[in-house]
């Protein structure tokens, strides 16, 4: 029912589209439930159905989520860390319009999503859904005293506790940003300290981490209504350090704690994917996996490639660099009877994509003002082209430093990796290397051959297209919006 609705929506029926919601409740098609499973500096192949060839950890959950859907060949996160891809998947939106210009947040400040700013959990909350988030937030909130309300600093913050009393509030958490329900933690530097709703509840060990959330996301999905719609966003912890498998998986892998933990969170999937089947929920509802940057090099790279696992494959650099080993993501979305089983997409998407496909979905009509960077990809999980309104994607390291990607041309504002990754900037700078890189990702994937030289015509067009980008507070078609921030292109 849902798909001849949306390809009703791909021929421009838009009168009979209009017809079709404005049925009586029982002719309407049910809205599809969405979760959004969104693991922690998981690499573009520390899984196997996204290059096979590299990986050597076993991941059959994740494995039957592209069996039964479609897998993506070139989809990015937002930026190499944390924060800012997590803004941009809630917002559709580049972090870097905000105050962020450089690595990540790190609790106890304002939010960085504004409350006027309207979220993808806001918008599918308008339209009927219940909204939940089960995991890592990071995205900065406060805490205050319960019983007057003032808010108060953390102390004692060592241990990875976040330093407050049980009981304190969040007044400006998850549930004030179109969130419902928020069972997780802050980031990784507080992962002691639970969070509920509004509430610091408890504390608990870092290895508990992986079993509550899969627990407590388990148990969302059975106690769901029977007719609501609900978003489900599972920011898992791992395998982000501390890279803590419980003890049932330790040694499972052969290959380290790092292999062990991609195998546990592999299981959590699962359990997730079983309990939608337990409901009978599975027909009606997306799922999407994929990651928030590439590999830490605390999964110890070498000792996972000395053994034959290659987390990025082919790809240059890791988290936290602007080559693509940083931001490029295994990406899979499962719909049964919508996508087609097995399928595969090379359309180039990214993470600030999420809430224009939303939009897309429920054929709404997204305001100018919200998801200034975003495209649906809807059209890809049907295998039809996307309608672009968007000529390139734009990269951020933790550094700050910019990338923009149009077709098969990759251009990068820094000399180095922007990132962890050597050389550095300051270090490629020393050894004489041009202080911007220009790549044909097509023939060249893994960034060796810096084309600066032989195409400065596209240097021109994407430095002034990036330029424009920057200017007009967007990336999309659309009315000019202000950055937060006045934003550097050179750092």
């Amino acid at each position: 029912m849902w798909k001849r609705t949306f390809l009703q929506s791909a021929l421009g029926f838009s009168v009979l589209l209009f017809s079709s919601f404005s049925n009586s409740e029982q002719d309407e098609p049910q809205k599809p439930s969405i979760v959004y499973i969104l693991a922690d500096d998981l690499g573009y192949a520390d899984v196997s159905p996204i290059a096979p060839d590299y990986c050597k950890i076993p991941t059959p959950n994740i494995e039957r989520l592209a069996e039964e859907g479609m897998r993506f060949t070139n989809a990015h996160a937002g930026a190499s860390v944390s924060t800012p891809t997590r803004y941009g998947l809630l917002t559709g939106r580049y972090s870097w319009r905000t105050r962020l210009q450089s690595g990540v947040v790190v609790g106890d400040h304002p939010p960085l999503i504004a409350s006027e700013r309207l979220t993808v959990a806001g918008l599918l909350k308008k339209q009927g859904y219940h909204t939940a988030i089960v995991g890592k937030w990071h995205l900065d909130y406060t805490y205050a005293e319960p019983e007057t309300g003032q808010r108060i600093s953390p102390e004692n913050t060592s241990g990875r506790s976040a330093g407050v009393p049980l009981g304190t509030i969040i007044p400006d958490g998850p549930v004030t940003r179109g969130f419902d329900y928020f069972f997780g933690f802050h980031h990784h530097r507080a992962m002691k300290t639970i969070v509920k709703n509004d509430r610091v509840i408890r504390e608990i060990e870092p290895v508990e981490m992986m079993p509550l959330l899969t627990k407590k996301a388990v148990e969302y999905i059975h106690k769901r209504p029977d007719k609501q719609p609900f978003f489900l966003y599972v920011p898992f912890s791992a395998p982000h350090g501390p890279i803590v498998p419980s003890r049932e998986w330790e040694g499972k892998s052969g290959m380290g704690k790092h292999a062990d933990f991609v195998m546990q969170l592999d299981w959590s999937v699962g359990q997730i994917l079983k309990a939608l089947d337990d409901e009978e929920l599975t027909e009606n509802t997306l799922v999407i996996f994929s990651s928030d940057n590439g590999t830490s090099p605390n999964a110890d790279i070498d000792h996972l490639e000395n053994q034959g696992h290659f987390p990025v494959a082919w790809l240059r650099g890791h988290k936290a660099d602007i080559w693509d080993g940083g931001h490029k993501v295994p990406f899979v979305a499962r719909w049964p009877g919508e996508i087609a089983p097995g399928s595969v997409s090379d359309e180039t998407i990214c993470h600030v994509d999420f809430m224009a496909t939303c939009a897309d979905l429920l054929d709404l009509q997204l305001s100018e003002t919200v998801s200034e960077d975003g495209v649906s990809f809807l059209p890809a999980l049907f295998s039809k082209s996307l309608n672009r309104n968007r000529e390139a994607i734009v990269h951020h390291s933790i550094q700050g430093n910019f990338a923009i990607r149009k077709g098969r041309w990759k251009l990068i504002f820094c000399a180095g990796s922007g990132g962890w990754s050597t050389p550095g900037d300051k270090q490629a700078l020393e050894q004489g290397l041009p202080k911007i890189q220009l790549y044909n990702i097509k023939k060249d994937p893994s960034e060796t051959t810096n084309l600066i030289k032989r195409h400065p015509e596209v240097v021109e067009e994407l430095t002034s297209l990036m330029e424009e980008y920057i200017e007009e507070g967007r990336s999309t078609d659309g009315k000019e919006m202000n950055n937060d921030v006045e934003v550097e292109l050179w750092k």
